[in-house]
């Protein structure tokens, strides 16, 4: 019987901790799989918690939260043979968009019974792990007010970008992409494993998780009025290279400004920026998720995933 370990995002509340409970009970196989429930207490709780579980032999070790507790888990598990599973319960859930994974708790969950599995790679900006993505400028504003900010969800989102986008000044960023140079003002710079930023907005629609290259995305200055044909083309996986955005694959890249960056974001949460640029490199095949198994070929076969 291999063992699974969730761990649920504190924010989860008292009531929704209890149904998660009972979904889990309910949906997850009982006969093959054992489960543990346990609540993270403080930011950062999930690695240890998710290390923890490595030491302890744990088989699955499911992510119950945003992309933020995703990647902390994720922390927590890179470099063993642990599986990740996915249940989606944040506000932009850009991972479980990415790879498919659906948003209703009971689907998720059984996904785990099948055990379908994708190794995907991860990002490293000035050391921090990141699945979907890591920038700076526009997106690293919106991820510290967003924090700090008690309302979640889409409206609460959009509310923050509206009120910010008028009164943001755009910067010019230095960047090497492998060896090329770009110098260029932007709204912001965007380095992407997955394809989108969460809420179905694909700044990378062509990025995939598991190719072993990175997508830089440098957006171009916006107004007030550039949003709704932006926003139109990133909702409906459109926003490639065009007047908006500039789009480069690559491994590594270095980003600085002419005067010290402060901020970034890696995967939705803001961190400080300690030595004024940063570096973002690729670890190829970081870890083997639980994904949902591939449509086969009309009139072909199903070929089965590892694990």
């Amino acid at each position: 019987m291999k063992r699974v370990l969730f761990i649920i995002n504190q924010k989860s509340g008292t009531d929704r901790r209890k149904q998660l409970g009972r979904v889990i009970a309910r949906e997850l196989d009982g006969t093959r799989f054992s489960s543990e429930i346990v609540f993270t207490g403080y930011r950062g709780h999930a690695v240890t918690l998710a290390r923890e579980g490595v030491q302890a032999g744990v088989d699955i070790i499911a992510a119950v939260g945003g992309d933020g507790s995703v990647n902390e888990v994720a922390q927590g598990m890179e470099g063993s043979d642990a599986l990740l599973a996915v249940i989606p319960k944040g506000s932009g859930n850009g991972l479980a968009r990415t790879l498919g994974i659906p948003r209703d708790t009971g689907r998720a969950i059984r996904l785990i019974n099948r055990q379908h599995t994708r190794w995907i790679d991860a990002g490293t900006a000035n050391g921090h792990l990141f699945l979907s993505n890591a920038g700076v400028g526009f997106d690293a504003l919106i991820a510290r007010l967003f924090a700090r900010n008690t309302g979640r969800g889409l409206l609460n989102y959009t509310k923050l970008v509206l009120h910010s986008l008028g009164k943001y000044q755009h910067k010019h960023y230095h960047l090497e992409a492998d060896g090329h140079l770009l110098h260029e003002k932007a709204f912001f710079v965007a380095v992407a494993n997955g394809t989108q930023f969460g809420y179905d907005f694909k700044i990378a629609p062509g990025a995939l998780p598991d190719d072993g290259w990175l997508d830089l995305c440098v957006m171009h200055p916006l107004r007030m009025t550039n949003l709704p044909h932006v926003g139109l083309q990133a909702l409906t996986g459109r926003l490639r290279n065009n007047a908006y955005i500039q789009q480069l694959r690559c491994r590594r890249v270095r980003i600085t400004r002419d005067e010290p960056l402060e901020w970034m974001q890696v995967d939705g949460d803001a961190l400080p920026v300690e030595n004024g640029y940063v570096e973002i490199g690729l670890r190829p095949r970081a870890l083997r998720v639980i994904v949902p198994s591939p449509r086969p070929p009309k009139g072909g076969i199903t070929v089965k995933g590892e694990g």
